[in-house]
């Protein structure tokens, strides 16, 4: 075990105060909102797609749902550790208000890096996204292409090459 003076003297000079823990709360809810909403958008279009798969039983419906299902995952992992990191600076100012600064400092930090990893889950999520929105896109354009009406006005068509 590490003894407590080694981390005291391993931190950099930090004043760690009340207020910056608090700094925060505002970031941290502001992400869990956004994540809630992300959810809630996904559980609807989730329960879309598995009346229409039950319906037609389509490959790209298929896909969708698999993708929404590794976007469910990713949000909710966003989520727990969005939780665990303003759980953590709540505990940071409740350690600072006791005075145990150095231990404070380091939840602190521990609770910065949770929030890191939520937000590398988010673009993740983000990137799954795109995806989606690619498969989409994709049939789209595969069905276009082959219901496209060729011109057949011969005064506006060139003569085919030889």
């Amino acid at each position: 075990m590490i003894p407590l003076a080694a981390i005291e003297d391993a931190l950099p000079a930090m004043d760690l105060t009340l207020a910056t823990p608090a700094l925060l709360f505002p970031a941290i809810s502001l992400l869990l909102l956004a994540y809630t909403n992300r959810f809630l958008a996904l559980a609807a279009l989730i329960r879309d797609l598995q009346s229409r798969y039950q319906d037609t039983h389509e490959e790209t419906v298929y896909r969708q749902i698999e993708n929404l299902q590794r976007r469910v995952i990713l949000i909710r992992n966003m989520q727990v550790l969005g939780v665990s990191s303003l759980f953590i600076c709540v505990l940071c100012m409740l350690l600072l208000m006791a005075g145990w600064s150095v231990i404070a400092t380091a939840l602190f930090v521990v609770s910065l890096l949770l929030m890191m990893l939520s937000l590398a889950l988010s673009m993740r999520e983000i990137q799954i996204s795109v995806e989606a929105l690619n498969i989409q896109l994709g049939d789209i354009a595969h069905d276009r292409s082959g219901a496209r009406p060729q011109p057949q006005d011969d005064n506006d068509t060139p003569p085919p090459a030889p």
